[in-house]
């Protein structure tokens, strides 16, 4: 699960067999790329991989990107691949409504989160402020602003940076006690902004923190949003998914009256990475903000279909959303939903074994991520070994200031039966490590 192999190795290792000089079987080319895929990268499909978001795929997945590769469609134009248009437009429909946004939302996919927050920036910045997307941002009367919290994506960094608007416009909202931006703290940091001649222009709402699930309050940042006139994001890359769920869909409440959505199906929803959405309730907004004139690409279809280059980042684009759509029409909506709930499940599952094997959860989220230590855990030295075992692919994150351990579940093959497992195997390790410390000083002596 866990390749131990230095950066050396492999350079060596493609140096000697590809100069590229000579030509080659494909047969051996691709036996050999496969066997380096297996020796050499963390196996993110396997069941007790509990680290980042990087589900295991369905074959359904992998069937819709071979099928992609082959007829190799262009999705710039509506005119060049009007099926592959329509699927996706099909699909993303389907989610927009099961989001609760109007049936004439913008939507499109995208290379993932990051990228689909680009677009809600670019966005919030078109509708505030009519001369930006011509003039840009030196033409503003004020410089503008963004509210996240202190446990939102750093994608923000980077789109602060690309959009020009400069990383000083980033507002960190404080956390509560449970990670979840607090109101009061984004209402005075509003007011101070607008006391001192900035424009308030978005809050971020996140759905899913990366570190810790947590589900900022989305009624409560929806209502502060419409009472300033402000841009209500949400960015729920991960947690989105559970819009499937009917279970679970009850703590995306809020998540309706968002302008923006970002959604990732390749973090939960089980389908191979790049297929990220973006949604935006104001199509004429992102009309704006991305149309262009080029007399080269084909007419459009209609006067009532935008060509995709014309509403979103990309212009060449691959075909993203087969993958979800084949996915969808083999499981079901209910189907689907069993998958995501199922793993919810070993989430809940995974916490109680953890408590009742002493250990500590440290974070409170109805998704599957759980972060844990126990007192005096040498976190690095903990995950460092367990990695080297085998046992499991998890990560260190913070809680506070506090090194935990973190695990996710977001794979549909992971079982009961792996995390008893893992629960005992890690609680064993932790022991003995505890009692190599305990010894170490008399040995020194």
């Amino acid at each position: 699960m866990y390749p131990s192999v230095s950066a050396e190795e492999i350079r060596s290792y493609l140096t000697s067999r590809y100069d590229f000089k000579r030509p080659m079987q494909l047969e051996e080319v691709a036996a050999d790329a496969e066997r380096m895929l297996r020796q050499w990268q963390v196996q993110v499909t396997h069941p007790r991989y509990f680290g980042l978001y990087n589900p295991s795929v369905t074959l359904s997945s992998v069937v819709a990107d071979t099928l992609v590769a082959t007829y190799n469609p262009q999705l710039a134009s509506w005119r060049t691949s009007p099926a592959a248009n329509e699927i996706e437009r099909h699909t993303l429909a389907w989610f927009a409504g099961l989001f609760g946004l109007p049936a004439d939302s913008a939507a499109t996919f995208t290379s993932g989160g990051a990228e689909a927050n680009l677009s809600a920036v670019v966005s919030a910045l078109a509708s505030a402020f009519p001369r930006y997307s011509d003039e840009g941002l030196h033409r503003l009367p004020e410089r503008p602003a963004i509210y996240l919290s202190s446990e939102a994506h750093h994608s923000f960094d980077k789109i602060a940076c690309m959009t020009g608007l400069g990383r000083s416009a980033l507002r960190v909202v404080p956390v509560d006690s449970d990670l979840k931006m607090d109101p009061q703290q984004l209402v005075a940091k509003i007011a101070n902004d607008r006391e001192r001649g900035f424009v308030p222009l978005m809050v971020v709402g996140t759905a899913g923190t990366t570190a810790a699930g947590v589900i900022d309050p989305l009624p409560v940042l929806a209502d502060i949003c419409r009472e300033k006139r402000m841009w209500f994001h949400v960015d729920a890359a991960w947690g989105g998914a559970a819009i499937v769920s009917p279970s679970l869909r009850r703590h995306l409440a809020g998540i309706e009256s968002a302008d923006s959505i970002t959604c990732d199906a390749h973090k939960w929803l089980s389908v191979a990475m790049a297929c990220g959405m973006f949604f935006c309730r104001h199509p004429e907004v992102v009309r704006k903000a991305f149309s262009t004139d080029a007399g080269y690409m084909p007419s459009s279809a209609n006067p009532t279909t935008s060509d995709p280059y014309m509403t979103s980042v990309q212009w060449s684009r691959r075909f993203i959303g087969l993958k979800l759509f084949l996915s969808l029409a083999e499981r079901g909506e209910n189907g689907q939903a069993t998958m995501i709930e199922h793993q919810a499940r070993m989430g809940d599952l995974l916490r109680q074994s953890l408590t009742a094997a002493g250990w500590r959860v440290v974070n409170r989220t109805p998704l599957p991520v759980i972060c844990f230590t126990r007192d005096g855990l040498d976190v690095p030295a903990f995950l460092q070994e367990l990695k080297r075992q085998q046992i499991a692919w998890m990560s260190e994150t913070s809680i506070a200031g506090t090194p935990v351990v973190r695990a996710c579940i977001t794979s549909f093959k992971t079982t009961a039966d792996d995390i008893f497992d893992v629960v005992r195997e890690i609680t064993d390790l932790a022991d003995e490590i505890d009692a190599q410390l305990e010894t170490a000083p008399y040995e020194m002596n």
